[in-house]
Formats: C-alpha cells, sequence, structure tokens
C-alpha cells in the first residue's frame, strides 16, 4: 500500500512538471560564450532587453488555427536585436518553465524567417508576418530518436542562416512541434517562439512567393506530420507539415507588402552584437 502511494505521488509529480512544459531560454551565435536569455513566461513583461520574445504561459498550444501560432502565448515584443552574417549559426536552448530540462522528446524542430520591413523588428507585429522556412529536423539518420530528445538531455538545437539571405531586420520562428500525444487529431502541441535578428552582409537571395505562409494558417490539424497514428513506429518516415525548405533566389528588386528583402550597406564586423530599440505595442 506505501509502495503503491509512492508510485502514485511520483507519477503526479512527473506529470505535474510536464504540465509546466516550457519555453525558448537562450540563443547564441556561432557557439560563442555570448547568450541572449529569455524571460520565465508570466502575465507581465520581465525582461524587454531581449532578443527573445516572451511569452505569457509556457503551456502548448492546442490547434493549428490558434491565434498564438505566431509567435507563442501572448508573445510580447523584445527590445533588441542580434546582428548577424550569412551563414552564421543559431543556437536555441529549451527549458520547462521551472527552469528544469526540456520535458519532451518525439516531434520536429522547425525554422522560419521573416522580413520585419524597414523598421525594426521590435516595431513588427508578427501578426503580419509572411514567413519562409529555412530548416527542419525530425528524427536522426538511422536512428529512432528524434533531434528533439536532444534538448531534454540539455542539448541544444542549431540551425544556420541562409548564405545568400538579403540583408534587413528578420524575426526568426523557432518552433518545437510535440507529436507524443499526436496519435489522434488535436494531440500535436505546438512551442513556436520568436526572436530578432539583424542580418548584414552583401547576400540578394528572397523567397519566392509559393515559400511563404503565415501563422495561424500555414498548418491544418489534419495534416501528416501534424497528426501521425503511428509517430512511435520505429519505421516511420516522417513527413514535415508546412512548406519545403526555401531556395532563396537572387533579386534585386523589393517586393510590396510586409516583407522587405531590398538589399542594404553591409556591416562591418563578423562578431555578434545586439541593438535596443524602443518597445512598441507590436504584436
Amino acid at each position: 500500500m506505501v509502495v503503491a502511494i509512492i508510485s502514485l505521488l511520483t507519477l503526479f509529480s512527473g506529470l505535474s512538471c510536464v504540465s509546466a512544459h516550457g519555453f525558448l531560454f537562450q540563443v547564441s551565435v556561432n557557439g560563442l560564450k555570448t547568450y541572449y536569455t529569455g524571460a520565465i513566461p508570466g502575465s507581465e513583461q520581465k525582461n524587454g532587453d531581449s532578443i527573445i520574445r516572451q511569452i505569457r504561459d509556457a503551456s502548448p498550444i492546442k490547434g493549428a488555427n490558434n491565434e498564438a501560432m505566431n509567435c507563442g502565448q501572448g508573445a510580447f515584443v523584445a527590445g533588441q536585436a542580434v546582428t548577424v552574417q550569412p551563414g552564421d549559426e543559431l543556437s536555441f536552448e529549451w527549458r520547462g518553465a521551472d527552469l528544469s530540462p526540456w520535458p519532451h522528446n518525439t516531434g520536429p524542430i522547425i525554422n522560419y524567417l521573416a522580413n520585419c520591413g524597414e523598421s525594426p523588428c521590435s516595431e513588427f507585429d508578427s501578426r503580419k508576418a509572411r514567413l519562409f522556412k529555412i530548416d527542419q529536423q525530425g528524427k536522426k539518420p538511422n536512428s529512432n530518436e528524434w533531434f528533439q530528445a536532444d534538448l531534454m538531455k540539455g542539448g541544444k538545437s542549431t540551425t544556420k542562416l541562409p548564405a545568400n539571405i538579403a540583408p534587413g531586420n528578420y524575426l526568426i520562428r523557432h518552433e518545437i512541434i510535440g507529436l507524443h500525444i499526436a496519435t489522434v487529431e488535436g494531440g500535436a502541441e505546438f512551442y513556436p517562439s520568436c526572436a530578432h535578428l539583424k542580418i548584414e552582409g552583401s547576400g540578394n537571395g528572397v523567397p519566392s512567393e509559393k515559400d511563404l505562409v503565415s501563422f495561424p494558417g500555414g498548418y491544418g490539424d489534419k495534416d501528416a506530420g501534424i497528426i501521425v497514428p503511428n509517430v512511435f513506429d520505429a519505421n516511420l518516415n516522417y513527413q514535415f507539415p508546412g512548406p519545403a525548405v526555401a531556395k532563396l533566389e537572387s533579386s534585386t528588386a523589393e517586393p510590396e507588402g510586409c516583407n522587405v528583402f531590398a538589399p542594404r550597406e553591409p556591416g562591418t564586423t563578423r562578431r555578434p552584437r545586439h541593438e535596443k530599440h524602443r518597445l512598441s505595442s507590436a504584436h
């Protein structure tokens, strides 16, 4: 009887930890020991001086058409941007809401970019973002383990910026999709998070119109990769949701709309730095 009670208490303790879920804790560039830390989720903004948009709630987003699918639950704007170059590697560290290790290990990690236009991303309404996919990671080659499992072990997720991307102010939407209960419709758990980049360089690569999506709208609850009845099958050939990874095309034109890709004056330094801007009421 005592053993049974202890087992139940252990189970409930584990469920409590998982129910807190998590958030994007830190971002770094090129493996440097300069970390851009996000605030613990909460109803009040705790760290406007960050490149990471703070979310209000660490719980997963349920439903592909949820309005929070753009940058997370009630995301605040962030006041800074980190200056990077085409081809730079970004690292993302996730934590549980109580700063414990990330609690999940099943499902893809996907990265999108959106151009914020001429104004800094601190003034950009993410609901207007038209995003293009730059990277997606599912299961490891010749393995039944997902790349997401590295986060549970205290590791980081990494992605490289396109080598030919045009300069500008960009929002990066870094997303984990939890598939551990996605064997039925509505089971997928979405964890999008957004950060601000200022990309320099002399690239002129831009996405084509067919590469651009908005969130909500980029996925459907019945899409392959969102509902995965055989998610735990060792022979699963996972199909990623959303568009294909964009192949940026050379362009000297400035498209109309909320995405601006016109080349700008390249910077003079490779070392990441951040810029501070006044916070606005953008989402």
